[in-house]
């Protein structure tokens, strides 16, 4: 979530900030604003005094963690509807937006946090909708400017590399990734790409345990969870073995109980003989990625399919004798209704298992 001391900051001295900090200019949100987008509302996240709000396609939604600034958004922007809220968590209907504008406001979540806030944002796009995000480059997690003339905020700052497996992870693909300096605090990295059909990871610190799919389902995608159809034997395992306490939910199983869920592979598919072996290679480099920064417990794939393609072809079931990223990894049968011999109890003792790993 937003740091309340930054939020503080822009409370407290919104007008000082609109009176000093004016938009240089106008023509990146115009070049946004032109895009091809589904129909729905448009949002300016991290609005401000609404500067960019005055730009963006009507209907515009403004959002931002200060109400001092909201409040100034009609001056700029009379026609756009208002809303207070944090960028972790948007109360706006699944698939209700049309685009996303996010100028330096993502820059106010500890890294750690933004693949879920992500996950959020997918979750309230359209498909196919655009979004723009300029954050900080950098290697900072939640850190001040020593020389901020608006002190006591703190900012997080990407390396340029991670950029696209976040993004990828996050459900979206990447159309460009520009830079833009910005001396003396720290250069501007232009993200911009569009909501994807697909699942976000639901992934952040402390995980206990790591959920590893093979690929998304259309199905799954569309219902906003993995091993979401009926007959997945997934989500009756995890509640019995205790790992979860809310069905298909992967936000709480997050939140609440420290479960991750992520893919091998981002792309969806009706069937998941339709990968490549580049996909594999390719997601397992993502993976590790992830697993190496966000540093889970253990890691479980569900299925032997995708850790047979990627890593070993003759895995089986069980802890592997291979780490990820130095974490270790339990492989389990499909839960797919489709596969033969496996009953409840069975996925019940592998998540079990795999849970164990992590104590």
């Amino acid at each position: 979530m937003a740091d309340r001391a930054t939020v503080s900051v822009y409370e407290q001295r919104a007008a000082e900030w609109r009176a000093e900090r004016g938009p240089k200019s106008t023509s990146a949100v115009e070049a946004f604003a032109a895009l091809d987008r589904p129909d729905g509302i448009t949002a300016d996240l991290g609005c401000g005094p609404g500067w960019h709000t005055s730009v963006l396609p009507s209907p515009v939604l403004a959002v931002d963690a200060a109400r001092s600034m909201l409040e100034m958004v009609p001056d700029h922007a009379p026609d756009a509807l208002r809303c207070r809220a944090d960028l972790a968590a948007l109360p706006v209907a699944t698939g209700s937006l049309a685009g996303a504008w996010a100028s330096r406001s993502y820059v106010h979540l500890d890294r750690r946090h933004v693949p879920l806030a992500l996950a959020d944002l997918h979750r309230a796009l359209a498909p196919g909708a655009p979004v723009e995000l300029h954050i900080f480059e950098g290697d900072a997690d939640f850190e001040p400017f020593s020389d901020d003339d608006f002190p006591d905020r703190r900012f997080s700052l990407w390396p340029h590399g991670w950029i696209p497996p976040l993004m990828e992870g996050a459900g979206f693909t990447l159309d460009s990734l520009e830079r833009l300096d910005r001396p003396p605090k720290a250069a501007t990295l232009i993200v911009k790409a569009r909501r994807t059909l697909t699942l976000p990871d639901t992934v952040g610190p402390e995980m206990r345990l790591l959920i590893c799919g093979l690929n998304p389902s259309v199905y799954a995608a569309d219902a906003g969870a993995g091993f979401a159809r009926p007959g997945n034997r997934f989500w009756p395992a995890a509640l019995t073995a205790g790992l979860v306490s809310t069905d298909r939910d992967p936000r709480r199983a997050l939140i609440d109980h420290g479960v991750g869920m992520t893919d091998l592979v981002k792309r969806a598919t009706p069937r998941a003989d339709a990968l490549t072996a580049e996909e594999y290679r390719r997601g397992l480099d993502r993976l590790s990625w992830v697993v190496g920064w966000l540093k889970p417990a253990a890691v479980c794939f569900v299925g032997l399919a995708g850790w047979r393609a990627a890593v070993d072809r003759k895995a089986q079931a069980g802890p592997q004798p291979r780490d990820l990223a130095g974490r270790p990894v339990y492989v389990m049968p499909s839960t797919s209704g489709a596969a033969a011999g496996y009953q409840l109890p069975d996925y019940v003792n592998h998540l079990q298992q795999a849970a164990a790993l992590a104590t």
